[in-house]
């Protein structure tokens, strides 16, 4: 289906950094959105979103938040397909289990509720992440829609963002028992790591892990150690896609290239040599192996990437810049630390 006639679709977190451009992507191609924020009087965190092109004649603010049920339920009624895409981010917390798991499988269960109560949703676009695929257990060198993180491994290693992966890997397989009892057509979108230019105003998490060899912050480099990446533009894109196409189903991997710390320490240098960006990383072996995360199943279907890894990296590091959300240079810093 296309958007004629301007069908109502809503997405979730929607002044997030995926959210975002996702609801820019959609008015865009002339759909009706409803975004859904915690909190739509908070100018400071819905600006960018209501002086989006087509946002005065296209675009409603709902409040919704994924820690009280039933509360998307007047924001979904009507839709013909909604996208998932709010997830709780937070790193630093103090009780995981109740401020990052719960919510996060509540949420989604929440969700499917409102999609069934509505009866108009075809569809529910869920955006999952590469931290339900490849954590814990064993390294494989290329993973696929097969693939689940494995978490007790996760809580048991406790590694940086654990809460992150057990709260997705946990959500999307209930929501996958619980799209087939209420017999939602449900997709889950599986991004690697989100990096290129963005709209929101604040710093996007996954922003300071793919930033790290140029601020310094060393708990996520074990992150971009052997990561693979996705442009944000390509993975709204794909959103979209997915949401078109009658034939989708299951899960899919949305990932256009694989690059160790060194290739992306490299690449930074040569478009920035401002920042101070180290050529060794303590501890990291300089000979790694590329692990690569297979798009195979999303290309079959005919989507096709247009952006490269330089496009984003360049794109984020422009707007960072732009939004003051990192320095110009790091250069008088002995040890490229901010």
């Amino acid at each position: 289906m296309g958007s004629e006639g301007g069908a109502t679709v809503c997405v979730t977190g929607a002044a997030g950094f995926i959210g975002s451009w996702l609801v820019m992507r959609l008015l865009d191609k002339g759909y009706v959105v409803r975004a859904t924020v915690r909190d739509p009087g908070n100018m400071k965190k819905v600006k960018h979103l209501l002086e989006l092109p087509n946002a005065d004649a296209n675009l409603t603010l709902w409040k919704a938040d994924l820690g009280e049920d039933g509360s998307f339920d007047e924001a979904i009624k009507g839709c013909s397909a909604v996208f998932h895409v709010a997830t709780p981010m937070d790193f630093e917390s103090q009780d995981p289990e109740n401020e990052v798991i719960k919510p996060t499988i509540n949420g989604v269960l929440s969700i499917i509720k409102s999609c069934t109560k509505a009866k108009t949703v075809r569809r529910l676009i869920f955006t999952s992440s590469a931290g339900t695929v490849n954590v814990g257990g064993q390294q494989l060198l290329e993973y696929d829609e097969s693939c689940w993180s494995d978490v007790d491994m996760i809580r048991e290693k406790k590694m940086t963002g654990w809460m992150y992966f057990a709260s997705k890997t946990l959500a999307e397989q209930a929501a996958w028992a619980a799209a087939k009892e209420n017999n939602i057509h449900f997709i889950s979108i599986i991004p690697t790591l989100v990096v290129g230019p963005f709209i929101m105003p604040s710093m996007p998490p996954s922003l300071v892990t793919a930033l790290s060899p140029i601020t310094g912050n060393e708990a996520h480099y074990s992150i971009v150690k052997q990561c693979q990446y996705v442009h944000l533009d390509d993975l709204c894109n794909a959103h979209i896609y997915l949401s078109e196409h009658p034939e989708a189903e299951g899960r899919y991997i949305c990932s256009s290239d694989d690059a160790t710390i060194y290739d992306i320490a490299k690449l930074i240098r040569e478009k920035y040599p401002e920042y101070n960006v180290p050529t060794k990383f303590e501890g990291i072996d300089e000979n790694l192996r590329v692990v690569s995360f297979s798009s195979k199943k999303l290309r079959d279907m005919g989507f096709q990437f247009k952006y490269s890894l330089e496009d984003m990296y360049t794109g984020a590091i422009e707007t960072c810049r732009e939004k003051g959300l990192i320095p110009h240079s790091t250069e008088g810093h002995a040890n490229g630390n901010i």
